[in-house]
């Protein structure tokens, strides 16, 4: 799995050498960035009452982002997403869903994918190869939003797990005409991991319509944009250092393009993220074509980066869950207070692995790469079949850990935040906070988001989960509570030493 790492340095850490050529290439190629850097929507060009136009002057107002404190923690990033996606989903209640349309404009929520008046070549697709039956709760909401014209912006944020990749994919799939081979829709993705996968959904999804894709990744760091030809395939999905080079190098014309999409907007729009690239290349679309329609889809959102997504696109469409229906009611979640750092690892394997029978596959959080290494290695000589992933391995030995783990060669995986966002593993139903999230600038403040994210690679597609928390220290316990507070969910004590405790809410969780 491999990260992506700008200019600045504001990923702390990655192992992705693409990534970092990437970065250093725009950084050197100052000329191409020099005249947009600090200029408004208006300025650099395109009709400011038009599609991606309508993104504000509040764009150009963008922070320093700082680099990281430690560089043994690694980032956030996106791994494999599961092939069955939402239909198994219960996602949230549409009372429980805050929608906002733009300038008032009515939709209905649409309750069969053919009520969408999309192709009979995409409806195939859907049907056939998706094995869908009717859209998700989150679908049924934004999709009349993104076909609709006047094909407003749309800011969506819904459950993990709830069929959001499809909204997007079928979005750009719809949008574009099959007959024009050229570019028309560019999804940008914070790793290469998702992209690739982004695209086999789309792939799959698309196999009757005869739209082409390409996926806008170097691979293993080597640079092959001047080795190629112009884009003529009508959709793009990659990410945003490989997309900003083909823009530069003048391989990818943005003339026709229609829809702009940003998976995982929360981390494309932070500042601690891709926040600088994400707007510049928007700022590049405008330039070229005022009339694109941009989508900005994530599991979360915090204040901060809604506020920022609201300015750059004030006329969007918007859809929230409240961040109370967020921790999601099938996973049960405890909390573990442990005298000590080393009783953490007996909690595993004297109280939680033996008597959890109907254990499927468990995914092991920890702060830092050192951490992942030694549980990883105290684990292995007890004789736990298990591997760890974390952000100082090569692309190849993080991609062959996550394809052992999804294949069930091993069953426990120790993973530091690489993977804590949209690992979509069905068979997943334990997670271990073996170490609280925390925020890199504020260490004494738990991520809130993150540790959403985390929690939810358990208890994918509806199905049932648990997630304990590992608590030894006073601040631990201050985090604790602070998460309970924020997502108003009480989250109840399992004493350390007591078998007969673990046994009784491991059954309630339904691994037991």
């Amino acid at each position: 799995m491999a990260s992506e790492v700008d200019e600045k340095g504001r990923q702390a850490e990655s192992s992705d050498t693409e990534e970092r050529s990437e970065k250093k290439s725009a950084s050197t190629a100052g000329s191409d960035d020099a005249g947009t850097g600090g200029a408004t929507m208006e300025e650099v060009g395109g009709d400011s009452n038009a599609g991606v136009s309508e993104v504000s002057e509040e764009i150009s107002s963008l922070a320093v982002s700082e680099k990281g404190p430690d560089d043994d923690v690694d980032k956030p990033e996106i791994t494999l997403r599961a092939d069955k996606l939402n239909e198994e989903v219960e996602a949230a209640e549409p009372s429980q869903i805050k929608t906002i349309a733009a300038e008032d404009t009515p939709y209905t929520s649409a309750q069969t994918f053919e009520e969408l008046n999309i192709s009979e070549n995409l409806l195939r697709g859907i049907y056939s190869e998706m094995k869908f039956e009717r859209p998700s709760k989150i679908q049924g909401i934004t999709l009349p939003m993104i076909l609709s014209p006047p094909y407003h912006h749309l800011i969506a944020q819904a459950h993990n797990g709830s069929g959001k990749t499809t909204c997007f994919v079928l979005g750009m799939l719809s949008r574009v005409d099959p007959n024009l081979k050229a570019p028309q829709a560019i999804c940008i993705c914070p790793t290469r991991e998702l992209a690739i996968q982004n695209e086999e959904v789309l792939l799959k999804m698309g196999k009757y319509t005869g739209i082409t894709s390409t996926c806008a990744i170097s691979e293993f760091g080597k640079q092959t944009s001047s080795r190629r030809g112009p884009v003529v395939d009508q959709i793009i999905i990659g990410t945003p250092g490989t997309i900003k080079r083909w823009i530069t190098s003048k391989i990818l014309n943005l003339r026709h393009i229609k829809i702009l999409v940003f998976d995982e907007a929360d981390h494309m729009l932070a500042q601690d993220g891709f926040q600088d690239d994400s707007t510049r290349i928007i700022r590049y679309i405008v330039k070229d074509n005022g009339g694109c329609q941009v989508l900005f889809f994530s599991a979360t959102f915090d204040d901060t980066v809604k506020n920022f997504t609201v300015k750059i696109a004030p006329k969007a469409n918007q859809v929230f869950v409240k961040k109370e229906e967020l921790s999601l009611d099938v996973i049960k979640q405890y909390r573990v207070k442990c005298p000590r750092e080393a009783d953490k690892v007996a909690v595993l394997k004297d109280r939680i692995f033996p008597a959890a029978e109907k254990l499927g596959q468990s995914i092991i959080f920890v702060r830092t790469r050192a951490s992942a290494s030694n549980l990883h290695r105290r684990l292995d000589e007890d004789g736990y079949k298990c591997t760890s992933i974390q952000g100082g391995l090569s692309n190849e030995e993080r991609d062959r850990v996550i394809r052992e783990f999804r294949c069930g060669q091993t069953r426990i995986l120790i993973a530091t935040d690489v993977l804590a966002r949209g690992f979509d593993q069905a068979q997943v139903t334990l997670v271990v906070n073996y170490d609280l999230p925390i925020k890199n600038s504020f260490p004494n403040d738990p991520d809130y988001e993150l540790y959403l994210h985390r929690i939810g690679r358990s208890g994918r597609f509806g199905r049932k989960g648990a997630a304990f928390n590992f608590l030894v220290t006073g601040t631990d316990e201050d985090n604790m509570n602070k998460i309970s507070s924020y997502f108003n969910r009480e989250i109840p004590e399992v004493p350390w030493d007591d078998d007969d405790a673990f046994e009784k809410v491991l059954k309630e969780a339904g691994l037991a």
